[in-house]
């Protein structure tokens, strides 16, 4: 069952201007020297004056321009066993593990009917997910390296999935062979947390690489709503799902489920088989609402991919996803609302 928590407070303390980005970062679908399992482990609580800089965000604008909003947290309850982790074996070196078990999503009926057309791709070469009627949220390093905005995100877009487009004033199919074609919509502005930047964090901290983005136009389809991740014991069978745009499979949507390995407060560490592309795709779960006999999927995590990490001197890897917490889902709800008021319960 999804159950209700009551959602610390973000509230907008101040917005200034800043120097606009240079656009020049290349973009990294693979990131390496991230803080992994065995680093996480170390990490103490942030304090509430830590969060309150984590959780500071910038935002760029279309033309360019950029400014950062400092925030305060109200009732957020610090938990002192933030960083615990269950202590599973770790595998080595692969990104499909063992027999491939992705699906890719062909019957147009299925690509354009929930939830699968909850799925984007972004134009830097990711995934995202519809979070509302303007909004996608993905991965943060889609769009930033942790010290610069990558080449293409000044001129941002989303691709949705259509199945028919018009041409010559006729209606024609979208694709012959089953691929789905894209409807691309330029994107009005960027909000990206200040946890993920390198100067706030020290190093890269996988625990911010997400990103919300407001479209320049709204679309209308269905979207995912977002929920509190639970924790593995929580899950039916810790299962997880998620649908994006992997390379290998070129226009493809492709489908994945699996089991999670590992968790810590901030991700969870999985084996799903991904290959970059699918980067910023949205997991999500089935669950019962409460007190009624409905089912309902929300997005409980983002996908943040394949990560190698040095571990005792070894080079170790897993896929891993950051976990939309009661803070992460204040901010994301403020950032699509615009005010705290419609995110008082997860």
């Amino acid at each position: 069952t999804w159950h209700l928590k009551k959602i610390p407070q973000i509230v907008r303390e101040r917005t200034f201007s800043l120097d606009s980005p240079k656009f020049e970062a290349k973009p990294e679908l693979e990131l390496n020297s991230v803080c992994g399992i065995e680093c996480q482990r170390k990490l103490p609580v942030p304090s509430l004056s830590d969060l309150k800089n984590l959780l500071s965000y910038e935002t760029v604008f279309e033309n360019g321009t950029r400014t950062l909003t400092e925030v305060n947290v109200l009732g957020a309850g610090l938990d002192p066993a933030a960083n615990t982790t269950t202590r599973r074996p770790l595998r080595r070196k692969r990104q499909i593990y063992g027999t491939d078990s992705r699906f890719s999503i062909y019957d147009k009926r299925f690509m354009t009917n929930f939830p699968f057309n909850t799925a984007v791709k972004i134009s830097t070469g990711c995934s995202g997910i519809l979070v509302s009627p303007k909004h996608v949220l993905t991965a943060a390093h889609c769009l930033h390296n942790g010290k610069d905005y990558v080449k293409g995100s000044k001129r941002l877009r989303v691709g949705l999935m259509k199945t028919k487009s018009r041409g010559n004033g006729r209606k024609r199919k979208a694709t012959s062979d089953g691929l789905p074609s894209f409807q691309w919509t330029r994107v009005k502005s960027t909000h990206i947390p200040k946890g993920w930047f390198k100067g706030v964090s020290g190093d890269i901290a996988l625990d911010y690489d997400y990103a919300v983005l407001e479209l320049k136009r709204p679309h209308k389809r269905k979207y995912m709503e977002l929920g509190i991740s639970p924790t593995i014991k929580m899950m039916p069978g810790s299962m997880i799902h998620f649908s994006g745009f992997d390379n290998d499979r070129s226009g493809q949507l492709v489908y994945r489920f699996c089991s999670i390995s590992d968790e810590s407060n901030d991700l969870f560490y999985q084996y799903c088989d991904a290959e970059p592309g699918s980067t910023g795709s949205g997991i999500y779960l089935r669950l019962k609402e409460p007190n009624k006999k409905k089912w309902k999927r929300k997005i409980i995590a983002v996908y943040s991919g394949h990560q190698w990490v040095d571990i005792n001197g070894e080079q170790q890897d897993y896929n891993v996803a950051v976990r939309i917490t009661p803070l992460k889902y204040a901010q994301i709800c403020f950032w699509i609302h615009g005010n705290d008021g419609n995110c008082t319960q997860g």
